[in-house]
């Protein structure tokens, strides 16, 4: 049976599930009084005003996304390596006509190696967080993230490089997972879209600077072509381990553990401290993420991996892997070896570098666009709009490949996956990571991305099985048409898409989790409105409400039940409404 009650147009939070909460915490009333205050707050609350808020939580999101940016360079130079005169040489097979290739057994081995790592650094963090907070485990992952990136620097042959992306993709997995639960959880409703979306910039970021240090070095014939490229990895862990010192630990997962005194202690390290955020503001706001949390303990038996499998957290890890998937089966693989692609299209080394240069700073201003078209659209709508984008590239790519082997066509299939980058990092890359962190419940957050960023990681060990037989003249050698390839699994995208993609936009976690728990259809989140916390004078004449500790609504006098959850700013409390024991 259903916890929740409710019509097509308005869901409710039945009046046993308020009842279970109030047993579970002292002075109820109060905690529904503040809590109603902070969701409508956080509601009305305008950008800007939420900027001058909450400028410190804004400020520690930059800086722990900035190992993102890290991430993005690391990750994109193994790929485009694959086209470096100098690194095929050293490292690859040559024929008697002194053309050297990495054979494409290998290529696919060293890019799933770092997603091996990934999967298992992942899977780490998500035990090790919960239990020791975000920001411990972060620092831990920053002092293993220095020491391995030693390996490839030094790496005499594909063996050793193997090695150093196993051990480098441990910390990144902690860096995917971290930085998009952080985000998500320090900062308020308004500001959620640009912060964890800010995380797909950071990788664009380190995608772009990657793409001018290996166009810088292309040319070198020596063994410092590549090993320039490596050694600029040491600029980035020192300096954001040290910043981690100081970053304040998420208040969400404070609450988690039942300190709440810490948890405001930290809600107001991440606000101003020039009284935007006032100590009332501060209460109600820790009362909404205690009565979240309480509302997610009934849904939810526990916090472990298996419990991401049950009730409706099964629909919302569905989600949450599917739409990371999305980014790797819609065509995004083109992306990820563009100077490759490039190359085997049929463009000289250096132009190839070029366009990779050109398309990341697309793929940066495209970043940069979907934070306004959220706004505008919604998370659903971009997100669909630009898989609809996507496949007419991918159809016209293949099409170019197919009819023709000039190097007109070559250029045309180039300036075709520029678009095609502008467009996903306008729609698709950085929604995403917008998506995941908001359908998630709070309890299991960091295990959703977890498993969510682990489905994309063995959806990329896939792709990078087929993506080098693709494109190695020495394999398939397909080229070009290869987009025909990525439109086919594109098409199967945009069907989920429409069908079981919800929109979450301007929502609450506390109102997601009672859609999630009224299952309403994902066409029809947008419109359904959400009574998150009840009618207390209804639940009083049905004996559900018996609190002993007198609140500050009966103190008042039970006539002011009903403005609970108006827009009226209420009185403050104290923090009386701890969990019982």
């Amino acid at each position: 049976m259903s916890h929740f009650e409710g019509s097509e147009d308005v869901a409710r939070i039945d009046t046993k599930v308020a009842a279970k909460i109030a047993s579970a915490v002292e002075d109820y009333d109060a905690l529904v009084h503040d809590a109603a205050a902070a969701t409508e707050q956080q509601r009305n609350m305008g950008i800007i005003e939420s900027f001058k808020t909450y400028p410190k939580a804004v400020m520690w999101s930059v800086l722990l996304s900035t190992a993102i940016i890290m991430e993005g360079y690391d990750t994109m130079l193994l790929g485009n390596f694959f086209a470096m005169p100098a690194f095929t040489k050293r490292y690859g097979v040559c024929n008697g006509a002194g053309e050297c290739q990495i054979p494409a057994p290998w290529m696919s081995g060293l890019n799933n190696g770092a997603l091996v790592g990934e999967i298992l650094g992942l899977q780490l963090t998500g035990v090790f967080s919960e239990k020791y907070g975000y920001k411990r485990t972060m620092l831990v992952a920053l002092v293993f993230m220095t020491g391995f990136i030693f390996i490839p620097f030094f790496a005499q042959n594909l063996v050793t490089l193997l090695i150093g992306q196993i051990l480098q993709g441990i910390p990144w997995g902690c860096f995917q997972t971290l930085t998009t639960a952080y985000a998500a959880e320090i900062c308020p409703v308004t500001l959620r879209p640009y912060l964890t979306t800010y995380v797909n910039l950071c990788w664009v970021i380190g995608q772009l600077i990657a793409s001018g240090i290996l166009r810088a070095t292309v040319e070198r014939d020596d063994h410092w072509a590549y090993k320039i490229p490596y050694a600029i990895q040491f600029v980035w862990p020192v300096p954001i381990l040290i910043g981690c010192l100081f970053a304040p630990e998420s208040p969400w997962w404070l609450v988690r553990q039942g300190k709440h005194d810490e948890a405001e202690q930290s809600l107001r390290r991440l606000a101003s401290s020039k009284g935007e955020f006032t100590h009332q503001e501060a209460q109600q706001t820790i009362a909404m993420m205690v009565h979240t949390n309480e509302l997610e303990k009934l849904e939810s038996e526990g916090s472990k991996y298996w419990d991401c499998f049950k009730k409706t957290d099964l629909r919302r890890t569905e989600i949450a892997c599917m739409v990371w998937m999305i980014q790797v089966f819609c065509g995004s693989p083109l992306m990820g070896s563009s100077s490759y692609f490039y190359q085997q299209a049929g463009l000289p080394t250096t132009q190839a570098f070029n366009f990779s240069i050109g398309q990341f700073a697309l793929g940066f201003c495209g970043t940069v666009a979907s934070w306004w078209l959220m706004g505008w659209f919604g998370r659903r709508t971009l997100y669909l709009w630009g898989q609809y984008i996507m496949f007419a590239l991918l159809v016209i790519t293949g099409a170019v490949g197919t009819a023709s082997k000039s190097s007109a066509s070559s250029w045309v299939v180039g300036s075709m996956l520029l678009i095609f980058t502008f467009v996903y990092d306008i729609s698709v890359g950085p929604v995403c990571y917008c998506l995941v962190a908001e359908i998630s419940s709070t309890r299991l957050r960091a295990k959703t991305i977890v498993l969510a960023r682990n489905f994309y990681n063995i959806g990329g060990i896939v792709v990078n099985i087929i993506q080098p037989r693709l494109l190695n003249p020495d394999a398939w050698g397909l080229g070009a048409t290869s987009a025909f390839v990525w439109a086919g699994t594109s098409l199967l995208c945009i069907t989920w898409t429409y069908f079981r993609l919800p929109e979450p936009k301007g929502r609450t976690y506390g109102e997601l989790d009672i859609l999630f728990e009224q299952k309403v259809n994902a066409r029809k989140f947008r419109q359904t409105k959400v009574d998150q916390f009840g009618d207390l004078t209804k639940m009083r004449q049905e004996g559900l409400l018996n609190n002993e500790k007198a609140s500050t609504i009966e103190k008042e006098g039970s006539e002011k039940d009903q403005a609970l959850t108006s827009t009226v700013t209420p009185p403050v409390s104290d923090l009386g409404y701890n969990s019982k024991a």
